[in-house]
């Protein structure tokens, strides 16, 4: 699987760090850092909620 580097220079722009993206949707750090490095296939809800926190579509992702 290939790294999620859209999501992370997403939160990045946003200024948060992972435990605050976590925190945000509800998941652990760990989980953000695993759907970042491609290690992880979140859920749709997830994709969603990571989506709206980060003001972001799903494709821009």
């Amino acid at each position: 699987m290939a790294k999620n580097l859209k999501l992370k220079l997403a939160r990045v722009e946003c200024d948060l760090t992972q435990g605050d993206l976590a925190e945000a949707v509800g998941v652990t750090r760990q989980t953000i850092g695993l759907i970042e490095a491609g290690k992880y296939n979140p859920s749709l809800s997830l994709c969603q909620s990571i989506c709206r926190c980060l003001g972001k579509t799903l494709d821009q992702l």
